[in-house]
């Protein structure tokens, strides 16, 4: 009996600290070691949510939704191709093609998932979780094909747009929710062939995912960490959620009980057998992390910025908050990101300058590239699966980038070559990926 009573009595101890550090992990738990990012870096996030809010609007003139700044900073006539549902017939997210001459930039700007709409959950279910390749790492597979079909539309748009602009402005990929997993494999998908788009090289490529959604295994999310940016605001349950996408929002309206019980189930998976698994996925590329609420506290603060490219611990718990689902939504994240950018504004204008604005620029590159460079190795000495160090990684691209150059000139060859090995044809014509191909691999 008395052995029962102590059993039952390490029982109820070790369940009650179980609860307690899950009920008080809150989001600022998940970044309390990252550095502050620059407002330099974060300069463009706001801007990007606010095209994505575009694509919600058939008219720019007169926009149904105001943004955080009173009204939309984009020129309607600088909006080059606008697709909607009827024109992508499923295949995609609605989507446009906007040239932003004052940042000198090309963005594809993609939505996020419509629940009214069933083609967009055909690309969630269409996941197969770990059998699609890409790159050298595992991605989903129904972002994947999503994201080759729109670059199948719209790259002779943009490769025209790119070399009508001199070769000089940035081509930005950008998305929400179920569009940043689109986005973000398109980056990888135009880092890895990049004459598709006319030779842009990568230190020209970017993509910003917001609120990102798991698309890819923690190899490649490392890898790409230099294109791929993810911006997540404090409690939002996507990028912490590794269940597949399609059990998620077949769950969305029972989604507190969805996250307590993934929640459960995640206490007992060892952290070292989450990260040696090559078909888990994750959010991608460097993470920038908007937090504004603190533990016991009420109300919101004025939100900071974190930044790091986390190999371990990269937002593997779930947040039981009430602001879950909230802070999944575009318009909190824009609102948020604009008061951050005007506070981290305000933090460096305070800041004693010791250097020139270009050489501190230029130290936060070297930093930004070191910090690059030493996750990718941090994911090498932990043995993370399909891993390359940093001198690997710059050895493939430059074997990248020599295969490129060798490539006859033909710039509709290129592609086509691209297509063939993701793709064979259907018997009514269509595009279909293809089951057993390692995609771009370099």
């Amino acid at each position: 009996m008395s052995v029962a009573c102590g059993l039952e009595c390490v029982f109820c101890v070790g369940f009650s600290r179980w609860a307690w550090k899950r009920c008080t992990h809150v989001g600022s738990d998940d970044s309390a070691t990252w550095a502050a990012a620059t407002p330099e870096e974060f300069e463009p996030v706001p801007r990007i949510c606010r095209v994505i809010l575009a694509v919600y609007e058939p008219d720019l003139r007169n926009p149904k939704v105001s943004p955080s700044i009173g009204k939309f900073d984009l020129n309607p006539d600088w909006v080059i191709k606008r697709v909607t549902y009827e024109k992508t017939k499923g295949r995609s997210p609605p989507y446009i093609v906007y040239v932003d001459h004052d940042h000198r930039e090309i963005v594809l700007a993609i939505r996020g998932l419509n629940l009214a709409k069933e083609s967009d959950y055909k690309i969630l279910l269409n996941n197969k979780l770990g059998q699609k390749m890409l790159g050298g790492g595992y991605v989903h597979h129904g972002l994947l094909e999503s994201a080759a079909w729109v670059l199948n539309q719209e790259w002779e748009t943009l490769r025209e747009l790119w070399e009508e602009n001199g070769r000089e402005y940035d081509l930005v990929f950008a998305g929400h929710s179920l569009g940043s997993g689109v986005a973000a494999l398109m980056a990888v998908l135009v880092v890895n062939t990049p004459a598709m788009i006319g030779g842009v090289p990568r230190s020209k490529i970017r993509c910003f995912a917001l609120a990102p959604a798991r698309c890819m295994s923690l190899n490649l999310a490392v890898k790409y960490a230099d294109v791929i940016f993810s911006v997540i605001l404090q409690d939002d349950f996507l990028p912490r959620t590794a269940t597949p996408l399609e059990d998620i929002f077949k769950s969305i309206f029972c989604l507190p009980c969805l996250l307590f019980l993934v929640c459960l189930r995640d206490t007992f998976i060892p952290e070292g057998r989450k990260l040696r698994d090559p078909r888990r996925l994750y959010a991608p590329g460097r993470i920038y992390h908007i937090v504004e609420r603190k533990f016991c506290r009420c109300g919101r603060f004025p939100p900071e910025v974190r930044t790091a490219i986390p190999v371990d611990g990269r937002f593997e718990h779930i947040v039981l908050s009430s602001n879950a689902t909230s802070d999944h939504a575009i318009l909190w994240i824009e609102r948020e990101s604009e008061k951050a950018l005007q506070e981290l504004r305000e933090k460096s204008a305070e800041t004693v300058v010791t250097m020139a604005p270009k050489e501190k620029r230029m130290e936060r590159l070297n930093t930004l590239e070191k910090e690059h460079k030493d996750a990718l190795e941090r994911a090498v000495s932990l043995n993370i699966p399909h891993a390359v160090s940093a001198a690997e990684d710059e050895q493939e691209e430059e074997v990248c980038n020599n295969a490129e150059a060798s490539e006859p000139k033909s710039k509709k060859k290129n592609w086509d070559e691209v297509v063939e090995k993701l793709f064979h044809r259907s018997n009514s014509g269509e595009l279909v990926l293809n089951e057993n191909v390692d995609g771009t691999e370099r």
